[in-house]
């Protein structure tokens, strides 16, 4: 087993033998396993435990055996209790999902402050094939069915190379005691389903069906090599971001063939399902303004493009009674509103200047009735644009400047006496521009 354990590390390139390694350890045999087979090998280890505080004494005991198991391995025991239940009621997480959130981001802090070079952790290869199959059932895609990988970041899976059953043997053969966690043997977890009812029932079929797995696994993580390598060779072409906004060319797109598996991995990430894609590809052909929603994003379909941004920008523009409006004063010299900042100030007219910056109106100040106000576009909406002759709708407007939905609902006006004086970044309105008859200039700049 040391020796497997040996080629293991070197084969994977998990880490150096001068390392120092925090090892997570719930109490339970595999993990005292992987202490065990630390030691033996004299390698540089502290032990990391989480107290999570489910199952009362239970809890507490198990915390008092790995801090005696770091006594007898003579290296430095950390350990933390949570309050999981108050954080995952908080977060609206699962048990599960709130653990392992809090857990991880322990390990870190411990990791970093300590100045370990990796944190291990005991899944072996039994978790490996649950863990396939958890992704199988929940469709991660063809990156879900490599299972548990060796190595992410400062992340390691040292005993990978081993089933269970082995991990068992070689407790037994050297005497060491263990906890058991009696959550092993509930039902309601997904991966307690699948050890305890699926692979039994596929053992009948294949007795060596977890091996057949890792043997696929292994397969189907080179074929993800290439798969990854062509996906993200198109992705330059067909995706681009800038902040919080991602757009993704439905021209480009649409010479992908097959198209799902790409849109899949592009969209995958922001938590939209293959369900969703084939819906979206399907909208395609269809008006622009048609929404998808992912539990953290949305996405717009618009005329040429897929656009997608975090959930917290508002779906809708507010109804006019709940729209809220902010006065801007003659003394005033800065607003800001929301992603919105606006300089005011007022300036003597010295020459007759046509300015058509879209970041900055000036206007004729004996024109303006104050306070000035700033607000929302609402539907109904009308201007006369600068330069133009007669009036315009806004959503008119909007459709002549090819915006998005996402683009129109950022929009925002500068009114006098509920009269347009700018669209905010985009056009004055011709009846408050400087003429000959200005003697005074109102300036407001977009920064």
């Amino acid at each position: 087993m040391l020796d497997l354990l040996n080629t293991y590390i070197k084969s994977e390139k998990l880490f150096d033998s001068s390392d120092k390694i925090l090892l997570t350890v719930s109490g339970g045999i595999d993990s005292v396993a992987m202490c065990e087979l630390f030691h033996k090998a004299g390698l540089q280890f502290g032990i990391a435990h989480c107290n999570f505080q489910l199952r009362a004494e239970e809890s507490e005991a198990d915390e008092t055996f790995v801090e005696a198991l770091a006594e007898k391995y003579n290296v430095r025991f950390h350990s933390v209790a949570f309050d999981t239940l108050s954080y995952s009621k908080k977060n609206k997480l699962s048990i599960q999902q709130a653990a392992r959130e809090l857990r991880y981001k322990w390990f870190e802090e411990i990791r970093s402050q300590f100045n370990y070079h990796f944190i291990a952790t005991a899944h072996h290869r039994d978790d490996s094939v649950e863990t396939f199959f958890i992704n199988l059932i929940r469709g991660t895609g063809i990156s879900g069915l490599h299972g548990i990988l060796p190595k992410q970041g400062k992340i390691i899976r040292p005993l990978l190379f081993s089933f269970k059953e082995e991990l068992i043997l070689f407790s037994k053969k050297n005497k060491l005691k263990h906890r058991e966690d009696s959550s092993n043997g509930s039902d309601k977890y997904l991966r307690n389903k699948i050890r305890q009812q699926l692979i039994p029932l596929l053992e009948e079929l294949n007795p060596k069906i977890s091996r057949t797995i890792i043997d696929d696994m292994k397969r189907l993580g080179n074929v993800e090599k290439i798969y990854k390598k062509e996906i993200s060779g198109k992705r330059k072409k067909v995706v681009s971001e800038d902040m919080n906004l991602i757009t993704v060319s439905i021209k480009e797109l649409k010479r992908l063939n097959p198209i799902e598996p790409y849109l899949f991995e592009y969209l995958n990430v922001y938590g939209f399902n293959s369900s969703s894609i084939e819906e979206i590809i399907a909208s395609f052909d269809e008006q622009s303004g048609k929404q998808f929603f992912s539990a953290t994003h949305r996405l717009i379909k618009d005329r040429e493009h897929l656009i997608i941004e975090p959930i917290g920008i508002k779906k809708t523009a507010e109804p006019k009674e709940k729209q809220k409006k902010h006065s801007i004063k003659k003394s005033q010299k800065k607003v800001t509103i929301e992603d919105l900042e606006i300089l005011f100030g007022t300036k003597k007219k010295l020459e007759h200047i046509l300015n058509k910056k879209s970041n900055c109106a000036n206007i004729d100040y004996d024109k303006l009735i104050f306070p000035l106000e700033i607000r929302k576009w609402e539907k109904g909406d009308t201007f006369y644009p600068l330069g133009m002759r007669g009036k315009k709708k806004l959503s008119d407007f909007f459709i002549d400047k090819k915006l998005s939905l996402s683009q129109k609902e950022k929009i925002w006006l500068l009114t006098s006496n509920d009269a347009i004086v700018w669209v905010i970044g985009l056009r004055m309105d011709d009846r408050f521009k400087i003429t000959d008859k200005t003697t005074k200039i109102y300036f407001a700049e977009r920064v």
